[in-house]
């Protein structure tokens, strides 16, 4: 949901390991530096999509493997109007499976009540994509039905996944109506609208005879109720209520819900009980403990807004150390979903540094439109993205930080080396003495920012070193 304003008008679950922080001493070794290591431990997960990366793909197609997928966020605020989005988006979905991007997550792509100029977080009828004349046009801002469906078969044929952003918290668009429990008359009577399915009226809205409100309301539009069994069955219950029909009919294979502070976990728990595919809720918070528990209780996967938030502070604020701090990733990976920038907000400056931390470090890191078709260097985006699809294995030692260097290992597994990532926010080039995974081995920086090819000593221990306002991402030379 837009938060400054408003236009009206892996991915498979695994077991879910707590985590503890654990601070020791590395030995040190004569002529070495003395680290201190924090390592979380958290199980990797070999499951998520992966990529062999740009120029190594097969048939030009998605494939999985074990570093785990990137989720493309395919749209920002305010898009060309004019219908022609979905097919935008479709012109670049074969480049970004090359890239070794797995899944799409789309706008809202229903009828909203400003037609055509709606973003679609003010929905109407969740059943028109573009196919019905109703609030002003028959196409939506981003297109027609047909040209969401060919976007969709599209993706589906680089085995890349899309997710639907779904609105349920509230409505928009309704006609006017007397309503009994508020004694006025209220914008609640959605009879009439064009495709005939999931009517509304004053009933089926906070606040009714199911009580007078739920956790949230947004923007004064009407409160959707869903404690009313009617509004479960058609959102999630029948054969042809809203979920089952964007999953079987339109083919989306997941969803990102919106504003869930507007209704409880329960409701996001119930859709994927009875419909399945991944989800990930947007609850804004930066309190882990607050996400955690809607994570857990939703059965969802959450946007870690703890984890944004920190990364402002370091990569901004000349304060690494903010990367100690708990994130949601820290307590649970499998349940989330990494950002450096979205439609609604955009405050980190120092991207390409948090792009390489999240592309290497455990979660489901997602890529923000802007950023990689306009605003950053693409080419070293697809390079962290194939970093982040081949090495970023295994669970994670912070392994040294100050307020300008960080230094993490991702452990491994099944056979993965893993890596190590060096982050540099100061203005000069650095270098440290690290533990490795790695005896006797030969290492490189897989960036192509420092040309050292180091051996690990017997020991494990090398040194590396970081450009200045940069970063590097060692591994074995294989």
């Amino acid at each position: 949901m837009k938060k400054t304003h408003f236009l009206l008008s892996f991915l498979a679950l695994g077991l879910i390991n707590s985590c503890q922080n654990n601070d020791e001493m590395v030995d040190q070794s004569p002529g070495q530096l003395e680290i201190h290591s924090k390592t979380v431990n958290v199980t990797t997960h070999d499951g998520r999509p992966f990529s062999t990366g740009s120029g190594n793909s097969v048939n030009g197609k998605f494939v999985s493997g074990p570093g785990g997928g990137v989720l493309m966020q395919g749209f920002y605020w305010d898009v060309p109007d004019g219908g022609n989005w979905w097919d935008t988006v479709k012109g670049k979905v074969t480049d970004w499976s090359n890239a070794g991007i797995g899944a799409i997550w789309l706008p809202p792509a229903s009828k909203a009540q400003n037609g055509a100029y709606s973003m679609g977080y003010d929905p109407t009828d969740y059943y028109d994509f573009g196919n019905f004349n109703q609030n002003g046009s028959v196409e939506t801002r981003f297109g027609s039905r047909t040209e969401l469906e060919a976007l969709i078969t599209k993706a589906h044929t680089e085995n890349m996944q899309v997710y639907a952003d779904i609105v349920i918290n509230h409505n928009s668009g309704g006609q006017s109506q007397a309503n009994p429990f508020t004694g006025t008359n209220t914008w609640t009577d959605f009879s009439g609208v064009a495709s005939g399915k999931f009517p509304r009226s004053y009933n089926d809205f906070y606040k009714n005879s199911y009580g007078n409100n739920d956790e949230g309301a947004f923007g004064g539009f009407p409160d959707l109720c869903h404690a009313n069994p009617y509004v479960q069955d058609w959102l999630w219950g029948r054969d042809d209520s809203v979920a089952k029909y964007y999953k079987n009919v339109m083919k989306f294979d997941g969803w990102r819900f919106d504003y869930v502070k507007g209704f409880g976990p329960w409701v996001v728990n119930t859709w994927n009980a009875n419909v399945g595919g991944f989800s990930v809720g947007e609850l804004w918070d930066s309190n882990v403990n607050t996400l955690e528990w809607w994570a857990n209780n939703a059965n969802s996967s959450v946007f870690d807004f703890a984890a944004y938030y920190k990364m402002d502070e370091a990569f901004d604020n000349g304060n690494l150390n903010a990367l100690n701090d708990d994130m949601m990733w820290k307590r649970n990976p499998y349940k989330a979903v990494t950002f450096v920038s979205n439609h609604d907000t955009d405050i980190i400056n120092n991207k390409m540094l948090a792009y390489a931390y999240i592309l290497t470090h455990e979660g489901y890191p997602t890529i923000f439109y802007r950023d990689y078709e306009e605003w950053l260097n693409k080419e070293r985006l697809n390079n962290l993205i194939w970093i982040h699809n081949n090495k970023a294995t295994g669970n994670t030692s912070i392994l040294y930080t100050d307020n300008d260097e960080y230094i993490a290992r991702r452990n491994g597994y099944n056979g993965n080396p893993g890596l190590v990532v060096y982050i540099n926010n100061s203005s000069s080039w650095q270098e440290r003495w690290i533990q490795t995974n790695w005896a006797s081995q030969q290492i490189k920086d897989f960036t192509g920012s420092s040309n050292w090819y180091p051996t690990t000593q017997g020991d494990k221990w090398v040194k590396i070193q970081c450009a200045p306002n940069s970063y590097s991402v060692w591994s074995l030379n294989q």
